[in-house]
């Protein structure tokens, strides 16, 4: 999400208007030859293209993928998410510096988030992760700040509820899907229709777009995009190097788009508070960049992580980023 984003995004979207043109048979081959490659400037093309496919609209909500380098979206059927809570952090891992369960950064923004991407910039010396003893077993979060939204007039005591929206990659137990799980905390009363206990809070999860299970080394090329839209549908994008992957559901389940002035994003354990382990010698760039109507420079919230999820790296400095798209980044190690 750099100055010359545009400019990258033109780029893919010329290529993909020249190889639609081409005959069936030859569109094929060209699209093969060129998703094969590892090229630094198919890599480059296809970067672009992640880009450019998380900011492409479509008409309806429902579930939809894509694959490079086509920037139309096809509509697939919606699976239904697993029945995991990405439970909401409990307590700080007190002067720990390894990420998760509230020791993460956040970025705050002074104008409403629209849209927030999470990414991972740099990848050096990744070679593993287990989760609940697992390989490969892990999840991509892009969180909310905890807000007290509209429904919250309907729990037992309307000042202490907090609802928080999670878009979600999840990779575990023979499962892989995208879409958003939504939380009620501190309902602390029976749950509304369709919504599951964790007592004293509530969840539910929107309808999901199935994916493959990809291996962590993929990490460099993985994507989350969410968006949120006053009155309509907000949407969760999950990128892996030629492919996209998309669901949506209604705003109005917990109001995010009034509300949005805050994001988490990370690589953490697959649910229920558990923890991504890494290889030592693993070191991550995190990235979070927002759409917010403006270009002022957003801050590194320290201490802000929301989900009970975790891993075992250990965070370094934040620095945060003004532009058309105001960003932090951050590195963490083992």
């Amino acid at each position: 999400m750099q100055s010359n984003r545009s400019a990258r995004i033109g780029a893919v979207k010329l290529v993909a208007g020249l190889l639609a043109a081409l005959s069936g048979a030859a569109c094929v081959a060209v699209t093969s030859a060129a998703t094969a490659a590892t090229s630094p400037e198919v890599a480059a093309l296809q970067a672009s293209w992640r880009e450019a496919i998380s900011q492409a609209p479509t008409l309806q909500g429902g579930c939809f993928t894509a694959h490079y380098p086509s920037m139309a979206w096809s509509k697939t059927a919606c699976v239904e998410a697993p029945n995991v809570a990405f439970i909401p952090r409990i307590d700080r891992n007190k002067g720990a510096r390894t990420v998760g369960n509230g020791d993460d950064y956040a970025i705050q923004t002074k104008t409403l988030i629209s849209t927030g991407v999470g990414s991972f910039p740099k990848v050096k010396g990744l070679k593993s992760e287990t989760g609940e003893g697992q390989a490969n077993a892990y999840t991509l979060q892009l969180n909310s700040e905890f807000f007290n939204g509209p429904v919250c007039a309907g729990a037992q005591t309307p000042s202490k509820c907090l609802t928080w929206l999670q878009y979600v990659y999840f990779a575990a137990r023979g499962q892989s899907s995208v879409f958003m799980q939504y939380w009620l905390i501190n309902w602390d009363k029976t749950c509304p229709a369709g919504w599951n206990s964790f007592s004293p809070d509530c969840y539910k999860n929107s309808a999901a777009v199935g994916a493959p299970q990809e291996p962590i080394t993929d990490l460099a090329k993985m994507s989350i995009t969410g968006s949120a839209v006053n009155g309509g549908l907000d949407t969760t994008v999950f990128t892996d190097g030629a492919n996209a992957y998309k669901t949506t559901g209604p705003d109005t389940v917990v109001d995010l788009a009034n509300a949005w002035n805050g994001s988490e994003f990370n690589v953490i354990g697959p649910g229920g508070g558990s923890a991504a382990d890494f290889n030592t010698g693993t070191k991550l760039t995190v990235g979070i960049a927002v759409t917010d109507g403006s270009t002022a420079k957003p801050k590194c919230l320290p201490n802000a992580g929301t989900t009970g999820e975790t891993n075992n790296l250990n965070l370094g400095a934040c620095k945060a980023i003004a532009g058309d798209t105001p960003s932090i980044s951050f590195v963490e190690s083992n």
